[in-house]
């Protein structure tokens, strides 16, 4: 980002939407439309036939252009485009004579419950073909649940509903609950995130959950449940013949009272391989309940999502034995717990075992500081898996990052993103920087925001871009001041080089 004096702030007007917390799995979503260094128009393939259009409002002239284009179309995402319920009208004729139409993607659009009503009628078309329907944070109420359900209980295609961030309330979801009790029905994925659920909305899923063995996604998160909702949601789940993969349960207010129960899932069911648990006060000693969930025999998870849980650095002994011995485990998410730096060496031998197969490490705001750094580039030198490592918000300060490089430039790292936002970086670790992103070309991805790196620094960075071994394909560099002079050559890199997206 240039001054304001001397150049214009090059800040992005990201798309307004709710995000996960300090847990979230991707940086925030960048829209279609903008210009420049940022992303593409809206995206219109025409091998697939994919139309992906984010934050554009839509003149008549526009979207009547668009309609005839999706008649043809197999995917159409229109996020955050101002569309209404009119526009409904519109999509269910496509919806009705398009049967190529798999998915159908409408996210942060004021559509109501009128524009839902009219795009259930074409979803209960015989020639309707839609597989996935995403409407989160669409101004539904539970007056729509009533038309969603005769969906769920006629149209068999129908293998994802994404209906997060809407009020549907525990009353609406008790009716969705309905269709998808109906043999019909065979839905794979239930987004239910901020829906203003209750702990009396488990009867209804449970019972859900009893009789449709197709469900493998449910995602719960920021809903108002308790520790005995969950502990109710557990039993049912190991009574269930369904084979869940996936369950989110983020800020749904579970406490250690809860890990037992859930522990008892991830024993019993081999087929949960992702499992969040974030923003819940679960502490140490509900980690260690989880624990014996997690390194029984018939345990396979993949992901594990244990950002601000209270978890101390007590936990790492547990975390430690978990990573160094389940192989499965490719992805673990730490954010905002206090580890602190005798917690992160505890880590970083588990990854030097031989047996440790992660490949994401998320330790993003951990108390952690230049002491820790000898012994994570020890773990980077040592381990050929670890892929991603997001390290941002910790105090490294030049001189941890110094020694972070030495084990990034050597062999056996494999490091592909890595993140070092607000590291209290300044340009005299760039020339470093720089000397692995030219080195490493297994790096695609450098987060660099929030360090005052300033005109050398960035320099820098941009000299290591220019050189034809970096593979550097996105660099972001969210509130960072430059000159004018050296935006111009941001500028001019990414004319040079199309395939990098300078983010900032």
């Amino acid at each position: 980002m240039c001054a304001p004096v001397g150049g214009k702030c090059r800040a992005p007007c990201v798309r307004q939407q709710r995000l996960r917390g300090n847990g979230s799995r991707e940086a925030p979503a960048l829209p279609s439309s903008l210009p420049g260094r940022h992303r593409e128009q809206g995206l219109i393939s025409t091998v697939k036939m994919e139309l992906d259009i984010q934050c554009e409002e839509m003149s008549p002239s526009r979207w009547a252009e668009l309609l005839t284009t999706m008649k043809s179309c197999k995917t159409i995402r229109l996020d955050d485009c101002n569309l209404s319920s009119s526009n409904c009208e519109d999509l269910s004729s496509i919806i009705n004579t398009n049967p190529s139409l798999t998915e159908l993607k409408l996210n942060n659009n004021e559509l109501g419950d009128a524009g839902v009503e009219y795009l259930c009628k074409g979803l209960l078309m015989p020639s309707c073909s839609l597989q996935k329907l995403w409407l989160q944070n669409c101004n539904l109420t539970s007056a729509s649940c009533e038309t969603l359900r005769s969906v769920l209980s006629a149209q068999p295609s129908l293998t994802e509903l994404h209906v997060g961030d809407n009020r549907l309330g525990t009353a609406g979801v008790k009716v969705l609950c309905q269709g998808m009790m109906n043999p019909s029905c065979k839905l794979q994925k239930l987004q239910l995130e901020y829906c203003e659920l209750t702990a009396d909305i488990v009867e209804a899923l449970n019972a859900a959950l009893q009789s449709k063995p197709t469900l493998k996604e449910l995602s719960l998160s920021n809903n108002t449940l308790g520790d005995t909702a969950v502990k109710q949601l557990c039993r049912g789940l190991v009574e269930a013949s369904c084979n869940l993969e996936l369950l989110h349960l983020e800020n749904c207010g579970i406490t250690s009272d809860s890990c037992r129960d859930i522990s008892t899932v991830l024993s019993n069911k081999s087929s949960l391989m992702d499992l969040s648990v974030g923003d819940n006060k679960i502490g140490d000693s509900g980690l260690a309940l989880l624990c014996q969930g997690l390194m029984h025999p018939n345990c396979k998870i993949q992901k594990l999502w244990l950002w601000d849980c209270d978890l101390t650095s007590a936990s790492c002994k547990d975390l430690s034995r978990l990573i160094s011995t389940k192989e499965t485990l490719k992805e673990i998410s730490l954010i905002d717990n206090n580890l602190r730096d005798s917690g992160m060496e505890m880590l970083c031998q588990a990854l030097k075992d031989p047996k440790s197969k992660l490949q994401e490490l998320w330790v993003r705001e951990c108390g952690l500081t230049t002491a820790c750094c000898k012994v994570v580039s020890s773990a980077l030198s040592t381990n050929k898996h670890l892929k991603v490592l997001h390290m941002g918000e910790n105090k490294l300060g030049d001189a941890g990052v110094e020694l972070l490089c030495e084990g990034l430039l050597h062999p056996n790292c494999n490091i592909q993103s890595l993140w070092l936002g607000n590291c209290d970086l300044t340009a005299a670790c760039c020339a470093t920087l720089a000397t692995v992103m030219t080195t490493k070309q297994c790096l695609t991805e450098l987060d660099l925001s929030y360090n005052p790196l300033e005109d050398e620094g960035i320099r820098k960075i941009c000299e290591a871009l220019r050189n034809p071994s970096c593979n550097v394909q996105q660099l972001i560099l969210y509130d960072i001041l430059w000159s004018a002079e050296v935006d111009d050559e941001l500028r001019a890199l990414e004319d040079s080089k199309p395939e990098v997206k300078i983010i900032s």
